[in-house]
């Protein structure tokens, strides 16, 4: 039996009132009459369920399904569900092309298209469903920007392909490009790998970006404990919908808010979680994007210092050896944060959507030492975390590297400077790219891109050529959390502002050491001056549009990349109207 009743909740102060309360709005009811809603039903809170379905790749293929389920969950604690859909661009799809330039500015269409059409229709509360990489971090910053009541589904991973008596992933068929272009692939195989790796619905099964911020879902509080890592195919996927859409309804009923959740400690919290699992750089844009939201002063330093001091204790590919539907056997994010917390890595006190805390969650788990994913705190993959934040000449505003599964830390070699990820690309097919190089792609960061591309084609190709341990990349776009290898991003400042790394050339000693964190340009500072002086900024081709928007109101990477003040410079708060 549905709980009907409304008199749980005090809608003369919910933003629903403003479309469904008093004799003038009596235009706004006949609306919801002629969609087949009853007098009662109007009159409980309304409850926003965003969906980031669409048919563009199989990340996004079951919300719409899950977020109809929802319904009933809303439905049967006393809400009224309202559903409506916003986009996302798939990385997978936009990968190695101008498509990429595309894929950071959705994050930022998808946050502002969530808020308006929750400004818009006065919705109470948000349950928001998304499954490819920037539509996770889009969902919960529209979250902490609206502050109403939210939960934050990710709609599940892909189960692993089968290929050659090994699990497979995406990101084994990027690398058998590079192969093919080696010789060592043959057209027949890569055909085949490409037709299996993929076998079904759901998100990139590594620790890739949208793994990576469906732990942060759990381990920030936003998402219900045990939800996120399970597969996409999994009947039982309906039960954590349902689930969701009742838990709001006892969020609203409590008043417990995002911000209440996302405190500082949160966010420290959920890059624990991001270098314990060796997860995607990818997580240094978007906590500092979701801070901002919330007003938090949490920049790619601040993650990088938490990063420092945290163990590597997930084994996970990229760098390791399993996928999410492994880490969701061996007892998903909670288990991993029970051996975090208990070694004093986790602040327990932060409120979390179950109206528990962290600390009170954690406590329903029982450690299970049989599984092989997770190691305990005690015995690490790796003492300090799987992504390393890095800072030096080259990069005064920061840079990061993920370092799970390397053998090495330290690099030095002379560049091969390129200005846009296609040139390189060429280079790397026409085996021009030289072993113990440093590979510069400049021109590419959220302004001069524009858009901060990543850069998996082109790292794939040249670990595909066997190249991957022999070669460093540097860019100041971005790397897909597939990537593995010697890889920097987030250089800052960016090319396009006349950062270092515009003044590098072909030749110039470049030194890393991601043991110390530093990351150096090893040329006189009266060259530099001289190249400065020198330097012309450049026109990009995108003079229109979203792109151009975005280019012209983005912010630096260290802080997130964001569009807007945020709620440092809010003088109201829409949960409050």
């Amino acid at each position: 039996m549905s709980d009907h009743s409304s008199s749980r909740f005090d809608k003369s102060r919910l933003p629903s009132r403003h479309v469904s309360v008093g004799p003038e709005r009596a235009p706004h009811r006949s609306y919801y009459y002629a969609m087949g809603l009853t007098e009662e039903e109007i009159a409980r809170p309304f409850v926003g369920i965003a969906s980031a379905g669409n048919d563009s790749a199989p990340c996004n293929t079951t919300l719409d399904a899950q977020a109809d389920v929802c319904r009933q969950g809303v439905d049967e604690a006393g809400g009224m569900p309202r559903r409506f859909n916003t986009i996302t661009v798939t990385d997978g799809i936009a990968m190695g092309h101008q498509g990429m330039k595309s894929s950071l500015v959705s994050r930022e269409v998808i946050a502002d298209s969530v808020e308006l059409s929750v400004r818009g229709h006065c919705y109470d509360a948000l349950v928001g469903f998304a499954g490819c990489d920037k539509s996770l971090p889009g969902m919960m910053m529209a979250m902490l920007r609206l502050n109403v009541p939210s939960i934050f589904v990710y709609g599940g991973s892909i189960l692993p392909g089968h290929f050659e008596d090994k699990d497979v992933t995406v990101v084994d068929v990027f690398e058998a490009v590079g192969g093919y272009s080696a010789g060592t692939c043959p057209l027949a195989r890569l055909t085949a790998l490409e037709k299996v790796a993929c076998p079904g619905h759901g998100a990139c099964g590594g620790q890739f970006t949208a793994n990576t911020m469906a732990c942060v879902g759990e381990a920030i509080g936003l998402s219900l404990p045990h939800s996120n890592m399970m597969p996409a195919p999994y009947a039982s996927r309906a039960d954590i919908a349902i689930a969701a859409g009742r838990q709001v309804m006892t969020l609203i009923e409590r008043n417990i808010r995002p911000r209440d959740i996302c405190t500082r400690a949160a966010f420290e919290n959920a890059a624990r979680i991001v270098a314990a699992t060796g997860g995607s750089t990818n997580g240094a844009l978007h906590l500092p994007a979701m801070a901002n939201e919330a007003g938090i002063d949490f920049d790619l330093f601040d993650v990088a210092e938490i990063f420092k001091t945290t163990p590597y204790i997930a084994d996970l590919k990229p760098g390791g050896r399993y996928v999410a539907k492994d880490m969701y056997q061996a007892g998903g994010v909670y288990m991993l944060m029970k051996t975090l917390f208990d070694a004093g890595f986790l602040h327990g006190d932060c409120m979390t959507v179950t109206g528990k805390t962290l600390a009170e969650n954690i406590d329903e788990v029982t450690w299970n030492p049989d599984q092989k994913v997770i190691y305990p705190v005690s015995n690490p993959l790796s003492p300090t975390g799987g992504v390393v934040g890095l800072r030096g000449s080259l990069a005064p505003d920061g840079a990061i590297v993920k370092v799970a599964g390397m053998a090495r830390l330290q690099f030095s070699g002379p560049a091969q400077v390129f200005d846009c990820e296609e040139d390189c690309f060429a280079a790397v097919e026409a085996r021009q790219v030289e072993k113990g190089s440093v590979v510069v792609i400049r021109y590419e960061g959220p302004k001069g891109g524009p858009g901060m591309r990543e850069m998996l084609s082109t790292t794939a190709a040249l670990y595909g050529q066997g190249l991957g341990e022999h070669v460093a990349l540097i860019t100041d776009g971005r790397f897909s959390g597939g990537t593995r290898g010697f890889c920097i991003g987030h250089v800052g400042p960016e090319a396009a502002e006349g950062g270092p790394i515009a003044l590098v050339e072909n030749g110039d000693i470049i030194a890393i050491d991601a043991e110390a964190g530093t990351i150096d340009l090893q040329v006189p500072e009266a060259v530099l001056a001289a190249r400065r002086a020198a330097w012309q900024p450049r026109a990009h081709d995108y003079q229109s549009g979203a792109i151009w928007r975005f280019a012209r109101n983005v912010g630096p990477a260290r802080t997130g990349a964001v569009t807007h003040p945020g709620a440092r410079a809010e003088t109201h708060c829409f949960a409050d109207i």
